[in-house]
């Protein structure tokens, strides 16, 4: 009697699976989170003064531009981005851990809808205070940059390869050094161009938003895209009595082992 072999109906998930392969159900989610990044990106530094505060690999350099006294930047703006984003990146990783015993989809969601909360929150603060008074700058940089580190932390959570949603640096290396250019088969590089275009699209959509209707409906179409995820990408629990997947398709309760043991 033959044995059928084991089929893995999802070629995203299993402890086998190629690391292009890892949460392939959540890359059309996490290249929409792109686009927003970009977006955000393009409302702070064309904006509110020359900052970034999704990009902070950027904004580093930016606040070496202002210590050094390059006119157009300022290093209060920079580094209350800088401050934010941490914050926020640490509130992500309190949630992710208080959350994630349950099922990773909660906290998936819980993340996302707060994003959504607060983008909606800056949209609301730039439709009431259109001027760009010091106080309405300050408040939309320091609520866009810890909304930025709270996705950052629950992406980093997530674990799928190539997709950071915000810095595109190690992406564009590993684009050139996988590619059959640089040696290398070129499996990863779908999913790292599609993730470099989706940060072009954003910035240019968010761009011409900006420098045509202003602050408040790039960050109002932000909100809604992150709401909209909010419901969609983190999915449904399992069954009552069942521990639900978590985000990337693997039982919570298993490590990230590529061997697949389960540990204790």
């Amino acid at each position: 009697m033959t044995t059928e072999p084991s089929r893995n109906p999802d070629p995203g998930h299993g402890p086998d699976r190629a690391p292009e392969a890892r949460g392939v159900r959540l890359v059309p989610g996490l290249l929409v989170l792109t686009v927003v990044s970009g977006m955000i990106d393009a409302v702070s530094f064309l904006g509110l003064g020359h900052v970034f505060t999704a990009n902070m690999t950027g904004n580093v350099v930016v606040l070496g531009f202002a210590a050094a006294g390059a006119p157009g930047f300022s290093v209060h703006r920079t580094a209350t981005s800088l401050v934010g984003f941490l914050a926020g990146a640490a509130a992500g990783g309190q949630v992710a851990r208080r959350l994630a015993a349950g099922s990773r989809r909660a906290w998936a969601r819980v993340a996302l809808a707060v994003e959504a909360a607060l983008l909606a929150a800056s949209a609301t603060v730039a439709f009431a205070a259109p001027d760009k008074a010091p106080g309405t700058v300050y408040t939309l940089i320091a609520v866009t940059a810890f909304t930025m580190g709270l996705r950052n932390a629950t992406v980093l959570k997530l674990g799928v390869p190539d997709l950071t949603t915000t810095v595109m640096t190690r992406t564009l290396a590993g684009l050139a050094a996988d590619s059959p250019a640089g040696g290398g088969p070129g499996t990863r590089s779908p999913r790292r161009a599609a993730s470099v275009v989706a940060m072009c699209a954003g910035a240019l959509l968010g761009a011409w938003l900006v420098l045509h209707q202003g602050l408040a409906v790039p960050l109002l179409l932000a909100a809604l895209a992150s709401g909209v995820l909010a419901v969609t990408v983190a999915g449904r629990d399992g069954p009552t009595g069942r521990r639900a997947d978590g985000p990337t398709g693997r039982r919570a309760d298993r490590a990230d082992d590529p061997t697949g043991r389960r540990h204790a």
